[in-house]
């Protein structure tokens, strides 16, 4: 998690809801910025629990079963609306699906209170879902209720985080509050690896001993010529257990992990498998909070399994917050330009104003 300086906190007059909130990754970005959350729900009970705990705001629990009258006023609306229903590891039935029609949930709330800005993520595979017919649905949906639409698929790698992790992003602005936004997504390539956030030994990382690991690639970093190591800022396959499939495959520390997942099949199901010193093993919760952007104070749950499901959903904090720079930027731009267009304007009005009274005269 990036910590963001005084002077660019710059939503502390702002107010924002978190739908499908989970364990909070929105939550952390904008508050980083200085923005207050008023609302928050959350359908799973035990990661309402841990949003409760370390937000100290209780989700709600059914977004369908909230009157949109009972949400209070915001200004920023973001949701990570529930992936399952177009994820390329799922049946992908999109708006077929339950889960897929909860977006509609979230254009009934947009509807009602027109919030300034919209955050929202997706899997990757969001974007070509049903050949683009689910994207076009969406975007034609938030243009429908005056907002202009920005999306962009980013991945976690480039931001900081040695995370392998492409989602799908959505930035909008309500045209009631800006005339004509221009709106860039945040290009970047920070390097990272594996190594950055690991625990030493810790005792929930397990450890996979098994007659059937092969190790059958070795992986050295190189230096350029100012001495810097080339990392490559992506998973480096080095073994497999059993055939090497999903969740059996074994990766370098010095390059990045998979995609953390809320399910998954293999030994290495939901984390992925890394040779960290001489052995094999999964990552901890508290790596996996910290492949997310999640503090060193953030209060994990008891479970493991349910620790590696709730991040496996979660968003990525970093990735966040580089667009939330990005939409500031976007907010001041608004800002001058409608400075600009407020001074031409009073200016227009005195000259005119100037020109009756010449012509009051001429005809007196």
């Amino acid at each position: 998690m990036l910590t963001i300086s005084d002077n660019r906190k710059l939503l502390r007059d702002f107010k924002f809801i978190d739908l499908f909130a989970g364990i909070g990754g929105f939550h952390y970005a904008l508050k980083s910025f200085g923005a207050e959350c008023v609302f928050a729900s959350e359908i799973d009970e035990q990661a309402a629990v841990v949003y409760s705990e370390n937000h100290k705001l209780r989700p709600f629990g059914d977004i369908t079963k909230i009157h949109t009258s009972k949400i209070p006023v915001h200004d920023i609306l973001c949701a990570g609306f529930p992936c399952q229903a177009f994820s390329i590891s799922g049946k992908q039935k999109g708006f077929e699906d339950s889960r897929g029609t909860l977006f509609f949930d979230i254009a009934r709330i947009i509807k009602f209170h027109n919030p300034k800005i919209l955050l929202l993520e997706n899997v990757k595979n969001f974007a070509k879902h049903d050949k683009g017919n689910t994207l076009k649905k969406v975007v034609e949906i938030l243009e429908g209720l005056n907002y202009k639409v920005f999306y962009k698929v980013l991945n976690t790698s480039n931001f900081g985080l040695p995370q392998n992790r492409e989602r799908i992003f959505f930035v909008a602005f309500s045209y009631f509050y800006f005339e004509n936004p221009n709106f860039n997504f945040p290009s970047l390539r920070i390097k990272s690896k594996l190594e950055d956030i690991l625990e030493a030994n810790p005792l929930n990382g397990k450890i996979i001993e098994r007659n059937d690991i092969s190790i059958y690639k070795d992986f050295k970093i190189r230096q350029n010529l100012f001495g810097e190591l080339e990392l490559p800022n992506k998973p480096i396959q080095i073994g497999k257990v059993n055939k090497g499939g999903q969740g059996e495959r074994i990766y370098h520390s010095k390059g990045h992990s998979v995609t953390l997942s809320a399910s998954g099949g293999g030994i290495g199901s939901k984390t992925g498998l890394y040779k960290i010193g001489n052995k094999i093993r999964k990552l901890s919760p508290r790596e996996c909070a910290r492949l997310q952007g999640f503090p060193e104070d953030f209060k994990l749950p008891e479970s493991v399994a349910q620790a590696q499901k709730q991040f496996g959903n979660s968003v990525s904090i970093n990735t966040l917050q580089f667009i939330i720079q990005e939409i500031l930027n976007t907010m001041e731009e608004n800002g001058r330009e409608t400075t600009i267009r407020l001074t031409n304007s009073k200016e227009r009005i005195q000259e005119r104003a100037g020109h009756c009274k010449e012509i009051q005269q001429l005809e007196t």
